[in-house]
């Protein structure tokens, strides 16, 4: 078995596309996909509007996902809550990455600034981790 990717629901699919571009990722693929699988696999009720981007980053694979018929609001949720708690990314230069995440709507979250790590928010508030890539705790 393989990790194939990592789903992350979005408010705004082009901001967000910018935002993990801005980060390093290159769009692979857009699709809407139809109602009827998407409601099924899902378990949403139809209409279920799903659009999915597809992003890349050194063979690691973010899908963001939006839906034209079902809300949302941007999370704010602790590292203590039970569940995906962040995405960790390496970075080469954490002040340059911190800027790129200002810069593209998210926030940083400065008081967590270990000088090597760093926790940002995405514009939807999905916590993120800025981590040196000299810092990696293991080696895929």
């Amino acid at each position: 078995m393989i990790v194939n990717h990592v789903g992350l629901r979005v408010l705004d699919l082009e901001r967000s596309t910018r935002f993990y571009e801005a980060l390093g990722f290159r769009e692979a693929r857009t699709a809407e996909i139809p109602d009827a699988p998407s409601s099924r696999l899902l378990r949403l009720p139809e209409p279920v509007g799903l659009r999915a981007t597809y992003l890349v980053n050194e063979g690691f694979v973010l899908e963001l996902l939006t839906f034209d018929h079902h809300g949302g609001e941007p999370v704010d949720r602790s590292m203590a809550e039970t569940g995906l708690t962040h995405l960790s990314l390496g970075v080469t230069d954490l002040a340059e990455a911190k800027a790129l995440v200002a810069e593209h709507g998210g926030e940083v979250l400065d008081d967590t600034d270990l000088g090597v790590a760093c926790m940002v928010r995405d514009p939807d508030g999905q916590l993120l981790e800025l981590l040196h890539v000299d810092a990696r705790p293991v080696t895929p």
